[in-house]
């Protein structure tokens, strides 16, 4: 008798973490459910019977709840554009929420450092208080919240906190701002070169998210609550990454005397912009996180899964200039 695949469903399955997990999911021999407002897959994305693509909105829970019955895991990987954040953040986690449990699966989530505000402690860990003031950190605290009510009425959930993403083209600070003109010869960073600021490898990320669902699998007896794990990346000070990024751009050149000029993001004309640009003013808002050094406690996601995967910081950020580099 065959054995069946396990399947998960990746809510916002189009956007860069959801790219990313349904490949490796489907790699792992997972039967994935890949929701999206467009049911069009990325180039990049193999073609293969192991991946149903949903084309809906996160609100049409019946429409995806009946078309992914059976799936053990819910990955949430929906994310409103920035401009939004602070209206549709939390309805959208909620519907996920919602799935899940209709589905009766646990429920995977991307938790960020935004909960904690300006004022947070260098090591972040599972009982740093969330203090934030920021609107999207408010909404960071109340999605977190909200996760946890719905844990004490039986939704398994487990929150994987980690910091800005960079590779595979990832949309973050990493390829939009600090080596989005690499190619050129420029590297923009956004704060003081010697705070530390935690990163997240995005294969990496993914990659312990596939373990997390593999462990819930393995548990012989269903489990309850909410779980919360730090993933603790790569944390660099800005002076560590720009070191480290120059080093790839000169191994890419073939010239170890060639070196990118530097430069720092214009604060101060953003904040000029911000009352009348709104993406601008959503920036704005989040500066604090250049300034206020933290990294990423990584014990408990150790204790729970063993080796946490790590790639290379000069392997990570070789494969994260590709792209860069590729680009007309």
């Amino acid at each position: 008798m065959t054995k069946q695949k396990p399947m998960v469903l990746i809510l916002g399955a189009n956007g860069h973490l959801g790219r990313a997990a349904t490949e490796v999911f489907a790699r792992r021999g997972w039967r994935v459910f890949a929701v999206a407002r467009s049911n069009l897959a990325n180039e990049s994305t193999p073609k293969t019977d192991a991946i149903v693509r949903i084309a809906a909105s996160i609100e049409a829970h019946e429409q995806i709840v009946a078309q992914a019955r059976g799936a053990h895991v819910v990955l949430y990987a929906a994310n409103p554009p920035y401009t939004q954040w602070p209206g549709r953040a939390l309805p959208m986690a909620q519907a996920g929420a919602r799935i899940a449990r209709e589905l009766g699966a646990s429920l995977l989530f991307p938790g960020n450092v935004y909960n904690f505000g300006a004022e947070m402690p260098n090591l972040l860990t599972e009982r740093t208080p969330q203090l934030a003031r920021t609107r999207k950190g408010r909404v960071r605290i109340e999605i977190e919240s909200m996760l946890a009510a719905e844990a004490e009425r039986g939704l398994r959930t487990l929150v994987l906190r980690a910091g800005d993403f960079f590779g595979s083209n990832s949309g973050s600070w990493f390829d939009r701002v600090i080596a989005k003109s690499a190619a050129r010869g420029k590297l923009v960073y956004p704060g003081p070169l010697d705070r530390e600021h935690a990163w997240a490898y995005l294969p990496d990320l993914v990659r312990t998210f596939v373990v997390l669902a593999e462990r819930e699998l393995d548990f012989t007896t269903p489990q309850s609550g909410i779980e919360r794990l730090g993933f603790p990346g790569h944390t660099l000070t800005g002076e560590s990454l720009l070191a480290a990024t120059e080093k790839a751009y000169r191994d890419r050149l073939g010239d170890a005397t060639k070196q990118p000029q530097r430069s720092q993001t214009p604060w101060g004309l953003y904040r000029v912009l911000s009352p009348f640009v709104p993406i601008v003013r959503e920036i704005v808002e989040m500066e604090y996180l250049w300034r206020a050094p933290h990294r990423i406690d990584g014990s408990a996601l150790g204790n729970a899964i063993g080796a946490i995967p790590e790639t290379s910081l000069s392997d990570a950020l070789n494969a994260s200039l590709d792209p860069l580099f590729s680009s007309p």
